[in-house]
C-alpha cells in the first residue's frame, strides 16, 4: 500500500478526540485474561472527587502510560486499573460549603439526605475527573473503573474491619488524638502538617502548696494549665530534686498538684519544670499514663472552654482564655516573662485549622505487628522503592508507629460495621447490616463514625481487583508490578497498603515503588491558586497539544528531583512534535511510490545494509539500535527524564537535521538501487521511532503511523518493541559519520564567525591524521560540499594552505578554509569592533549595577542572581570577539 499524505500542520485537538474515542470503544486497553504474556498490573493512585486534576495528577498519569504502553511493547498482559477516591474530609467540607451558600448547614438536612446530596456531588466530579484521565491520554481499563465506596470496595472494607476486630487488631477506647475543631474529627498523625509560627513563650510561676516558694514552667499555651494534673522535673536535675513528692498550687484553679520525676523532661529546655497536660498533650498523656494521673479534658470539640474550667472562661474560645488568664496570671503576680517563640504549629492538612490534641473514645487499628511485615518486606527486597534513599524515611515511620486512629466524626464515608445493644449493651461487629441482638432481641444501634478515607485506600491493590472474592483478576495481577505515586503520601498510603496487602494476601501489593517529586514553578516554587503560579494541565492540552505536556513533564522526571516547569517549555515541545510531524510529512512524500517488500525480505534487506549500504545509513541503524537499547534501560530503571532526552535527541539532531539532509540526494538521484536502500531505510527508521516514542507521545504516533505504507490498519498501540538488529551496530561506521558531522560542523562554524553569507561556496583543504580519516573524508566529499556548501575538497598529508586562511582541528586532522574572495578583512574588523564596543558598554552597564550595594541589598535574590548571569554571559561574548579578531589579524598578516 502506497503512502498517504499528512496534512500540512499537526492539529492535536482533533488527533486526539479522535483516537480517544477509538481506544474506547474497541476496548483497546482492556486486557484479554486467556491471551499469552506474563501479567503486569498497575492501580492508578486514585484522585479524590473534589475537583479538577492539577499538574501533578498529569505527571503521576503520564509515567504510569509510559509504563503501561511500553510493558504492552514487551508482550505483557497489562491490567491498569482506572478509579477515585471517595475523600471522607475534603469531600464533604467542599459540599458544606455549597449548602452553605444556599443558607443551610448539614444540619438542617439531616444524615440521610446530606449523604445523598454528596452522592450528586461525587456523580458529577467522578465524571470530570475521569474525562480528564481520558484528555491526558491515560490507556487506563475503563471497564474495570472503581470506587472507594461502590458496592465491592464496600463489601472489601467490611470484611476487612470485621476480620481485624475478631482478630483483636481493631479496638475502641480513650485515647489521645489530633483534633480539627473546624472538620469536627479526628486526624491521624500523619494528616497533621507542622506550620512555622512565632508565638509567646509564657513564663508562669506554681507556687509551692506549703508557701516555701515556687517552681517556673515555660508554655505557649497558657490556656492549657486549667487542666494540669502535674509539674515533671528530671530525676536527675539537681535543682528540683528536694521538690519531688511535694505539691504546687495550679493557679486561676485553685488545686493542688503534685511535683513528679520523668526523665523524658529536657533539662536544657525552659526552665527545666514542664506542667503536665495528660488531656491536651500528647507527650504529656504518656506520662500521665505512666505515673496515673487524672485526664481533665478543659477545651471542647469545638475548640472552646468546657465546665471542668472555672465558670468565668466557659465557652470562651481556646484563643479568648489564652489572654484571659494571661492577664489574671499579670494581676497576681505570677507572670514572669513573654518572649516571642519560633516552632511548628499543628495544622489540619484539609483546612488549615489548629489541631487541638484531645482526648477522646474512637477506633483504632493496632499496626506493630502490621508494621513489622511491611519494614521486612522492603528491608528484604521483596518490594523495592525508586529512589532508594526514600526507603530510610519509611523505616523510621514504621520504627515509630502508633496505633492507627481510623473513626472520623464525619457523615461521608463507610459507616463503621459496629452495632450497640440498647438492652444488654453489647457491641457486635458484623459484615451485614444488624436489625436486633443476637443476645438478647433487643433494638440496635449504628456506630455514628465512619472510617478514615485511607482505611478503604489502603485495600485498593486487591479490592479493585474483586477480593474478597478469588476472582481471575486477583488471581493474574495480584501483586500489582508497580505504585507510582508522589512521595508526600508514602505514609498515608503506601504504607499502609503494604501492612494491608502483606496481612490479608500474604504477599507485598506491589514490587517496585516509584516516587515521583513535586512539579513546581520555573523559579522552583510551589505551585498554588494564591502566589497565581499555577499550571492548569487542561489548559496546556489545549494549547498544546497532550503529547507536548507529556513530553515536556517526561523530560524532567529525572528521580529523585523536583520538576521546574513553565509554559515555555511546554511551548518548546510542542516545536519537537512539528518537527516530528515535518519528519513524517517528508517521509512520506518520499515513499509514494515505494513498494513495500514483504517483512521477511524487507529484514533481510536491513541486515545486508551494514556491510553493502551507504555511510549514512549504516550509521542511522547503527544509532537506531543504540538507542533502542537505552531507551530499554532507561525505562526499566524509571529514568524517564533519560527516556525522553534520548529519543529528542536522536529524532531532532540526528534523524532529522543529519540523516533526512543526507538522504535528499538519494531520495532524488537516478541511481534506483540507492534510492530502494534509502527508502526501506527511512520507512524503517521512522516506523521505528515511532513506535519508541508512541508510550510518551500516543496520539501524534498513531497519526503519523496510519499513514506510512505496511502499516496503515494497524494500531501502533499494539505494535511490539522494535527487534534487535545486532548485525547493524557498527561502531567504526559511527566513528567515520562524527568524523563527517564534525568537519561540516567546523566549515560552518568558521563560516558563522567570520559572516560568511551561506549562499558564498568555499573551498576546503584538509591535512589528515590518518589513511582512514582521508579515506572517510574523500569517499563522502558529496556530503561536505552539499551541507557545508563547498565547491571544492583537498585532503592529503602534502596539502599547504595559504596564508590567508581560517583552521580548525577536527580530531587531529587540520582543516583549512582559504579567506581571499570570501572576507572583506577591513570590513569585519570593524564589525567585530562595533560589536566589541556594545559588548564592553554592556559589562560595565551590568558591573556597575551590581558594585551598587543597595541594589544587591534590597533586590530580589533571583534578580541579582539573573544581573550576575547577564554579565558573565557579556564577559564571555566580549572575550570570544576578542579572540576573533586576533585571530582575522593573524590571517591578513
Amino acid at each position: 500500500m502506497t503512502a498517504k499524505t499528512l496534512a500540512k500542520g499537526y492539529e492535536p485537538q482533533e488527533v486526539e478526540a479522535r483516537w480517544r474515542d477509538k481506544w474506547e470503544a474497541e476496548r483497546t486497553f482492556s486486557p484479554d485474561l486467556d491471551a499469552p504474556g506474563e501479567p503486569y498490573s498497575i492501580v492508578i493512585p486514585p484522585p479524590n472527587v473534589t475537583g479538577a486534576l492539577h499538574i501533578g495528577h498529569a505527571l503521576n498519569i503520564t509515567l504510569q502510560d509510559v509504563l503501561c504502553r511500553y510493558q504492552r511493547q514487551k508482550g505483557r498482559k497489562v491490567l491498569w486499573v482506572p478509579g477515585t477516591d471517595h475523600a471522607g474530609i475534603a469531600t464533604q467540607n467542599v459540599v458544606e460549603r455549597r449548602l452553605l451558600g444556599e443558607g443551610k448547614t448539614r444540619d438542617d438536612l439531616g444524615r440521610e439526605q446530606f449523604v445523598e446530596k454528596v452522592w450528586e456531588w461525587k456523580q458529577e466530579y467522578e465524571s470530570r475527573i475521569h474525562n480528564q484521565i481520558k484528555r491526558i491520554g491515560a490507556s487506563v481499563d475503563w471497564t474495570r473503573a472503581r470506587f472507594t465506596m461502590d458496592e465491592g470496595l464496600s463489601r472489601a472494607v467490611r470484611e476487612v474491619f470485621v476480620s481485624l476486630y475478631e482478630q483483636g487488631l481493631i479496638y475502641r477506647g480513650e485515647y489521645i488524638i489530633n483534633w480539627c475543631s473546624r472538620c469536627h474529627t479526628a486526624l491521624a498523625d500523619d494528616e497533621v502538617e507542622y506550620v512555622p509560627r512565632t508565638t509567646t513563650l509564657t513564663t508562669i510561676k506554681y507556687p509551692l502548696a506549703d508557701g516555701s516558694g515556687s517552681l517556673t514552667v515555660a508554655t505557649v499555651r497558657p490556656e492549657t494549665l486549667l487542666g494540669d494534673a502535674a509539674v515533671a522535673v528530671h530525676p536527675d536535675d539537681e535543682r528540683y530534686q528536694q521538690f519531688i513528692g511535694k505539691n504546687v498550687l495550679l493557679p486561676i484553679a485553685e488545686r493542688e498538684i503534685p511535683v513528679i520525676a520523668d526523665k523524658y523532661v529536657d533539662m536544657e529546655f525552659g526552665t527545666g519544670c514542664l506542667k503536665i497536660t495528660p488531656a491536651h498533650d500528647m507527650n504529656d498523656w504518656e506520662i500521665g499514663r505512666k505515673h496515673e494521673l487524672p485526664m481533665l479534658k478543659v477545651i471542647d470539640d469545638a475548640g472552646r472552654m468546657n465546665e471542668n474550667s472555672p465558670e468565668r472562661f466557659v465557652g470562651m474560645t481556646a484563643e479568648e482564655c489564652r489572654t484571659a488568664i494571661v492577664e489574671e496570671l499579670k494581676a497576681k503576680g505570677l507572670l514572669e516573662a513573654e518572649t516571642d517563640y519560633d516552632h511548628n504549629v499543628t495544622a489540619c492538612y484539609r483546612c488549615k485549622t489548629t489541631v487541638e490534641p484531645n482526648v477522646s473514645k474512637q477506633w483504632f487499628v493496632a499496626v506493630k505487628p502490621l508494621a513489622a511485615k511491611a519494614r521486612a518486606a522492603v528491608e528484604f527486597g521483596n518490594t523495592k522503592i525508586f529512589p532508594e534513599a526514600w526507603a530510610k524515611t519509611y523505616f523510621d515511620w514504621l520504627d515509630n508507629i502508633r496505633d492507627w486512629c481510623i473513626s472520623r466524626q464525619l457523615w461521608w464515608g463507610h459507616r463503621i460495621p459496629v452495632w450497640y445493644c440498647q438492652g444488654c449493651y453489647k457491641q457486635f461487629a458484623s459484615r451485614t447490616d444488624m436489625d436486633e441482638c443476637p443476645e438478647c432481641g433487643s433494638g440496635l444501634m449504628q456506630d455514628e463514625d465512619v472510617l478514615d478515607t485511607w482505611f478503604s485506600s489502603a485495600l485498593w491493590p486487591f479490592s479493585t481487583l474483586g477480593w474478597p472474592d478469588k476472582t481471575r483478576e486477583l488471581g493474574l495481577f495480584y501483586p500489582t508490578s508497580v505504585l507510582v505515586t508522589g512521595f508526600d503520601i508514602l505514609f498515608f498510603w503506601v504504607a499502609r497498603m503494604m501492612m494491608m496487602g502483606l496481612h490479608f494476601q500474604e504477599q507485598v501489593p506491589f514490587h517496585h515503588v516509584y516516587l515521583h517529586a513535586l512539579v513546581r514553578d520555573e523559579e522552583g516554587k510551589k505551585m498554588s491558586k494564591s502566589t497565581g503560579n499555577v499550571i492548569d494541565p487542561l489548559d496546556m492540552v489545549e494549547k498544546y497539544g497532550c503529547d507536548s505536556l507529556r513530553f515536556t513533564l517526561t523530560s524532567f522526571a529525572a528521580m529523585g528531583r523536583d520538576i521546574k516547569l513553565s509554559e515555555a517549555r511546554i511551548e518548546g515541545y510542542r516545536h519537537f512534535v512539528n518537527k516530528l510531524w515535518n519528519a513524517a510529512r517528508f517521509t512520506l512524500m518520499n515513499l509514494e511510490e515505494w513498494a513495500p517488500q514483504a517483512p521477511q525480505e524487507r529484514e533481510a534487506a536491513l541486515k545486508a545494509t551494514p556491510s553493502s549500504g551507504s555511510l549514512h545509513n549504516q550509521w542511522i541503524l547503527s544509532r537506531l539500535e543504540q538507542v533502542k537499547t537505552e531507551v530499554d534501560a532507561a525505562i526499566q530503571g524509571y529514568a524517564f527524564n533519560d527516556y525522553a532526552q534520548t529519543l529528542y535527541a536522536f529524532v531532532w539532531r540526528e534523524f532529522c537535521d543529519w540523516y533526512l539532509e543526507m538522504a535528499k540526494s538519494d531520495l532524488t538521484g537516478d541511481d534506483a538501487a540507492r534510492k530502494a536502500e534509502t527508502q526501506l531505510v527511512l520507512w524503517t527508521t521512522l516506523s521505528e521511532i515511532l513506535v519508541l516514542l508512541h508510550p510518551v507521545t500516543p496520539f501524534v504516533t498513531q497519526e503519523i503511523w496510519q499513514h506510512l505504507p505496511a502499516t496503515t490498519g494497524d494500531d501502533i498501540a499494539a505494535m511490539p518493541y522494535p527487534g534487535a538488529r545486532p548485525e547493524c551496530v557498527r561502531p567504526d561506521i559511527e566513528s567515520a559519520m562524527n568524523l563527517l558531522q564534525e568537519s561540516i560542523v567546523a566549515v560552518r562554524n568558521i563560516r558563522g564567525e567570520l559572516n560568511i553569507a551561506p549562499s558564498k561556496d568555499l573551498s576546503v583543504m584538509v591535512r589528515p591524521a590518518s589513511e582512514q580519516h582521508a579515506a572517510t573524508l574523500t569517499a563522502n566529499a558529496e556530503f561536505m560540499r552539499r551541507l557545508a556548501r563547498v565547491t571544492s575538497l583537498e585532503v592529503g598529508a602534502h596539502v599547504a594552505p595559504p596564508k590567508a586562511s581560517a583552521s580548525q582541528v577536527v580530531q587531529g586532522s587540520e582543516l583549512f578554509v582559504p579567506l581571499a574572495g570570501a572576507v572583506d578583512f577591513e570590513a569585519e574588523l570593524a564589525r567585530l569592533d562595533k560589536e566589541i564596543a556594545k559588548s564592553s558598554k554592556d559589562v560595565e552597564v551590568v558591573s556597575r549595577k551590581l558594585a551598587n550595594k543597595d541594589f544587591v541589598a534590597k533586590a530580589p535574590q533571583d534578580v541579582v542572581e539573573k544581573e550576575k548571569e547577564k554579565l558573565a554571559a557579556a564577559k564571555e561574548r566580549q572575550d570570544k570577539l576578542g579572540k576573533l579578531q586576533e585571530r582575522l589579524r593573524g590571517v591578513m598578516s
